[in-house]
């Protein structure tokens, strides 16, 4: 039997994540050591990811040592991962996923009808957020979870927003936050996915036995329709569906740059009718005028 070979980004919330996945397979059976290699997501730390105009910049690195042979599979944020792989790997697990919900970590108390100063790198958390506080600035905000919590204590910002499934995972969730179970979640925040080479049979086999097939199931229906509006990094959207007795409920957002136009669909389906439940849902948003928000969204990024 081989020994796996487990590629993962250096931060230390994606070698939690690497780690996690190790002591499932060895709990298996299989033999597996962790290669962790930088990312241009974790050195280009200057600039917005929209900025940078790469399609899967925390995975590209992962993709090119995968596909070079230098790992056996890859474990990813899934919502990093861009909705089509590239050539030659393959998805093979979603593992159980999180909690989907974003946080806002607070230096202080906070009073949000006061002018506060709110950091994020996201354009879907900064467009939610000024939607509903559109008297608040929102500033940017990059590098891994630790680096962005120290930047929150050394500047004069009011509070940050994360995804609590990432602090959670280090241990790193503050006392002091609070829920923001009104922000519609990136499409498959809280899942972690595992990819390897469709040639390499003996990995597939191997994590797939990792698989959950509801988290599995949620998360296809929420990139779909995100690969549907062709979003990515480069678009506020925002997108979840919960399984919960045979019935899923959808819920998907695409919203302006600044925040002042949001276009919501949501509806509830039997759970046999999934699997293209996605490109539904988007094909009914861009009808509803998301497809003009989404050219007038591209044109503004371009200028």
């Amino acid at each position: 039997m081989k020994t796996l070979r487990i590629g993962t980004r250096n931060s230390p919330l994606a070698l939690w994540q690497a780690e996690n996945v190790q002591a499932q397979l060895e709990a298996l059976g299989y033999s597996t050591v962790l290669v962790p290699i930088t990312s241009t997501g974790d050195i280009v730390l200057d600039k917005p990811l929209y900025e940078l105009g790469i399609t899967g910049i925390f995975t590209k690195t992962l993709d090119v040592a995968l596909l070079q042979d230098q790992i056996d599979i890859a474990v990813h944020s899934m919502k990093d991962v861009p909705t089509a792989l590239p050539f030659g790997i393959v998805q093979t697990a979603v593992l159980e996923r999180a909690s989907v919900e974003d946080v806002l970590i607070l230096k202080d108390t906070f009073n949000p009808e006061k002018e506060n100063t709110i950091a994020t790198g996201s354009l879907r958390r900064k467009a939610q957020w000024l939607n509903r506080f559109p008297h608040h600035k929102v500033v940017g905000l990059r590098g891994n979870v630790n680096t962005r919590l120290k930047h929150l204590q050394d500047n004069a910002w009011e509070g940050a927003v994360f995804a609590k499934a990432g602090l959670e995972r280090i241990d790193l969730l503050p006392a002091k936050h609070i829920s923001l179970d009104w922000m519609v979640p990136a499409p498959a925040q809280g899942a972690m996915v595992i990819v390897a080479k469709e040639t390499d049979p003996f990995s597939i086999e191997a994590t797939s036995k990792l698989n959950h097939e509801t988290s599995a199931c949620s998360t296809h229906i929420e990139r779909q329709f995100l690969r549907i509006l062709e979003g990515g990094c480069t678009a506020p959207i925002g997108a979840f569906a919960k399984i919960k007795d045979n019935k899923i409920y959808f819920t998907g957002i695409l919203l302006s740059l600044d925040g002042s136009q949001k276009i919501e669909v949501s509806d509830q389906f039997e759970l046999d009718r999934w699997e293209d439940l996605g490109k539904r849902c988007a094909e009914q948003l861009l009808s509803q005028g998301g497809r003009a928000l989404m050219a007038k969204i591209k044109k503004e990024l371009e200028s």
